[in-house]
């Protein structure tokens, strides 16, 4: 990987000025030794969907040990957005990838709207433009980067950290911008987003994108022998059309598919073969999706898995000595709790056992079970039994076989029987556990835009300084220096921005890191970035046409 023009991020490196020139003091040599320790080599953020700290102990209780998240707890974090004190996962991921509040549904640009009481109104005045993020700092600093997820890459969180788009439903073109961010490592579902086809997610603009990463120099793999057997410094994982397995369904279910430990260990092991370091963003993605289910069987089966990539991570850093390793949930989802109204009176008498037995009688989540269902549903004893339900009284059974909703009857159920309570089927607004390890670790209780620039800190650069070089508003600086704008929109799906200055005429098109000067393609440091009808790019690429003739 080419190592970076240090001046685009504005970092000053320690050590530049020889021992003893221009008079250091001892607070100055003290300063930089301290920012020295700080500073981390590798940075790997791993973030557990909708994870609650009810989930937590109930994986810990159901694994019968101790979590290797355990021995790294070191303080707590707020995770409200800038309108709400319960966050979806898009601004919950800008925050931690930016610094950045913003609204629901909003990857990595900021907010229309702030509401919540202590932020500065200001972040709204410019609405839905795109904001930097550690990815791209990480990139532009020289380092190797990559992005793991168990749902499809190009959903909410792992957007936020690799792309910029004013809603988290805009596949085609976070998948787009992905393939442009030239991330080094990709792995997980999503495959529906890469090609054209009928599926919900295919994509609609006609481009294929698995040809494009090939031509880019990926190595595509679709399944857990190929990324094991890989020996490529460019890999892109798309092992499912869209979300991978639960970690509990995966034998009986999606057999070829990778773990998110086996994940996480592939792209440590590939990005650390960049002598600069490497930026790593993992995502358990599908605890989230069974608390929005109240399935408790979900929620333990991919903390533990979790749990397991977070082991992958430690186990890396303790060797590797400069890696900071940070793990946190983005958001809280269903009110999970240990505990119920059977238990109201007589909680104090109640053994481990009695919440935990229940549950290690499910031999898949509910996801899994349903898939056994029957068109004809049959089978929905059997469907019950699987999914713990075994040995149903007469009430339960009766219950099984009226059933219009059979997925919500078995999960009513299953939490009776194991006196768990869910207050919602949506995301909680709790404050929740931070875990972290290495140089330059965060301590302490913090806000989630801190983790963005305790990360970026301990890499070297600034991100609101990285944000003014990466992300300028097209027709103002074109304009200013004279020059003519206007968009080619022939191709709804793919619009490009014309910029006509003398006998220089440039096309940038939208989603990609690419200008088309005179006809001639020149690769720039940033993709091309549209939202809400503007189209925003880096100062090089405007430096690119001042100096034009």
């Amino acid at each position: 990987m080419m190592t970076l023009n240090k001046k685009i991020l504005g970092i000053t490196l320690a050590g530049t000025l020889a021992a003893g020139s221009l008079g250091f003091t001892a607070a100055n040599e003290k300063a930089e030794a301290k920012k020295a320790k700080s500073q981390a080599q590798n940075v790997i953020v791993l973030v557990m969907d909708g994870v609650s700290s009810s989930t937590t102990t109930l994986a810990r209780w159901y694994k019968g040990g101790p979590l290797a998240m355990d021995e790294i707890l070191t303080g707590g974090v707020r995770t409200y957005s800038a309108e709400s004190a319960i966050t979806d996962s898009a601004p919950a991921g800008t925050a931690m990838a930016t610094g950045n509040k913003s609204n629901d549904k909003f990857v990595g640009v900021l907010p229309e709207t702030v509401s919540s009481p202590g932020l500065d109104s200001s972040l709204a005045d410019q609405p839905h433009k795109p904001v930097a993020n550690v990815l791209e700092g990480a990139k532009l600093s020289g380092k190797a980067t990559g992005i793991i997820s168990t749902s499809e890459i190009q959903h909410a969180t792992p957007a936020a950290f690799s792309s910029h788009a004013s809603h988290r439903g805009e596949y085609d073109n976070i998948a787009e911008q992905q393939i442009y961010q030239d991330i080094d490592v990709v792995l997980g579902g999503g495959k529906d987003s890469l090609t054209t086809g009928t599926a919900k997610n295919s994509r609609k603009d006609g481009e294929n994108l698995v040809k494009v990463a090939e031509d880019r120099g990926y190595d595509i793999i679709e399944s857990r022998e190929e990324l094991l057997n890989s020996r490529s410094s460019k890999l892109w994982g798309a092992f499912a059309p869209a979300a991978l397995a639960y970690d509990m369904d995966r034998e009986t279910t999606n057999p070829n598919e990778p773990t998110l430990a086996e994940m996480t260990k592939k792209g440590i092991s590939t990005l650390s073969k960049d002598k600069d370091g490497f930026f790593l963003m993992v995502e358990g993605s599908k605890p989230d999706w069974a608390a929005h289910a109240n399935d408790p069987i979900g929620m333990i089966s991919d903390t533990l898995a979790f749990d397991a990539a977070v082991k992958e991570a430690l186990d890396f850093a303790k060797k590797d000595k400069n890696t900071m390793v940070i793990a946190l949930s983005d958001h809280g989802n269903s009110g999970i709790s240990i505990g119920n109204q059977n238990t109201s009176a007589d909680y104090p008498s109640i053994p481990v056992s009695e919440y935990i037995d229940p549950l290690k009688e499910a031999e898949l989540t509910l996801e899994g079970a349903m898939k056994q269902l029957k068109p004809d549903q049959s089978n929905k004893l059997e469907v019950a039994a699987l999914y713990g339900i075994k040995n149903p009284t007469a009430e339960e059974t009766q219950a099984i076989n009226d059933s219009k909703n059979l997925a919500k009857t078995l999960v009513e159920l299953l939490a009776e029987r194991a006196n768990i309570g869910f207050t919602s089927g949506g995301h909680t607004g709790e404050d929740l556990f931070m875990y972290s390890y290495g140089p330059g670790k965060p301590i302490g209780f913090v806000e989630n835009t801190d983790i963005a620039h305790i990360t970026a800190s301990a890499m070297g650069f600034d991100l609101k300084e990285l944000d003014k070089k990466l992300f300028v508003d097209a027709k103002t600086a074109f304009e200013a220096m004279g020059a003519k704008v206007s968009v080619n929109a022939e191709d709804k799906n793919n619009s490009v921005l014309v910029v006509k200055k003398g006998k220089t005429t440039a096309e940038f098109p939208v989603n990609k890191n690419l200008a088309i000067v005179n006809g001639k393609e020149i690769e720039l440091d940033s993709v091309t970035v549209q939202t809400k009808d503007r189209f925003y790019l880096s100062k090089d690429a405007v430096q690119l046409i001042k100096k034009s003739k």
